[in-house]
């Protein structure tokens, strides 16, 4: 029975830790985002961490990316920038394997 407990211990350690890793890789998918969107709107600097963060932020409110794309688009569109939903969804896609690698090699 020690063997079976062992490798489900190591089991569910394996599944936290792909958990684990799928938050970080969102997480600076979203501020990677951030950062672009930041730029799109003049932001540079320190302000624009600083909106970096409201996007990584913004992805606590529900599950999935829908939280994050409303916030993108709805500072776009106060800001004036035209950008169609379709750009800002591909950008999403574009940025999560840029963030993948990022989160991996940091974990390294």
């Amino acid at each position: 029975m020690s063997t079976f407990d062992d490798r489900e211990r190591a089991e569910e350690a394996r599944y936290a830790l792909n958990q684990e890793t799928q938050f970080k890789v969102m997480a600076r998918r979203n501020k990677l985002l951030g950062l672009w969107a930041a730029d799109l709107m003049g932001l540079t600097g320190s302000d624009a961490e600083a909106y970096a963060k409201t996007v990584v932020l913004s992805d606590l409110e529900e599950p999935g990316d829908e939280d994050v794309f409303r916030k993108v688009r709805n500072d776009f569109d106060t800001a004036g920038i035209d950008r169609t939903d379709a750009r800002i969804r591909e950008q999403m896609a574009e940025l999560l394997p840029v963030a993948r690698e990022q989160v991996l090699k940091d974990s390294k």
